[in-house]
């Protein structure tokens, strides 16, 4: 008797341990996953190129504007651990390469390969679109942020004046993600 009751008791504690494993996996990735802003900026960007489909250079250029068009609205960034902010001077911020750089990298190129297969799977899989009308309308879209880097490491124009714009069209209001996964 005192063996099945010990067995019972071990199968409640796994449960427990399965339970809490669960909690922390999803918590997990609803606070890493809530960070997906390149994603929103490409498939706006492909969206917005797919209407001009026969004009690859204009689904640029229309992707590329619909980045500040969306930057200018309140929301959430991503916390960068290698960003060197100035609050006196945002034109002073740097990226410092290193170990958290790569880290940086690999959440914004997740970010961006995510926002490239979703487009891919609804634009050329499902409403059959040329891979040139995805790739304009998402590579402009993705552009003016990794202009931001570009300027950091190379501070002239057109990339100054460029930067000055980002900064000033970005939503001084911020919000949080609201992510619930119950």
């Amino acid at each position: 008797m005192q063996g099945r009751s010990c067995l019972k008791y071990k199968r409640v504690f796994f449960w427990i341990i399965i339970f809490d494993l669960r909690h922390k996996v999803i918590q997990y990735f609803c606070s890493h996953l809530a960070h997906m802003v390149l994603t929103a900026h490409t498939i706006t960007g492909v969206t917005i190129a797919s209407l001009i489909p026969d004009k690859p250079l204009l689904g640029f250029a229309f992707g590329f504007m619909s980045h500040f068009l969306l930057d200018a609205i309140p929301h959430w960034d991503y916390s960068k651990r290698s960003l060197k902010e100035d609050k006196e001077n945002p034109l002073n911020n740097d990226m410092v390469i290193g170990k958290d750089f790569i880290i940086d990298l690999l959440k914004i190129s997740f970010d961006g390969i995510l926002g490239l297969l979703i487009s891919y799977l609804i634009f050329g899989i499902y409403l059959k679109y040329s891979l040139l009308v995805i790739l304009s309308g998402a590579v402009g879209s993705m552009m003016p942020d990794a202009l931001q880097f570009v300027y950091m490491k190379w501070r002239h124009e057109p990339l100054v004046s460029l930067q000055r714009f980002h900064l000033f069209i970005h939503a001084e209001k911020k919000t949080e993600p609201q992510v619930s996964y119950q």
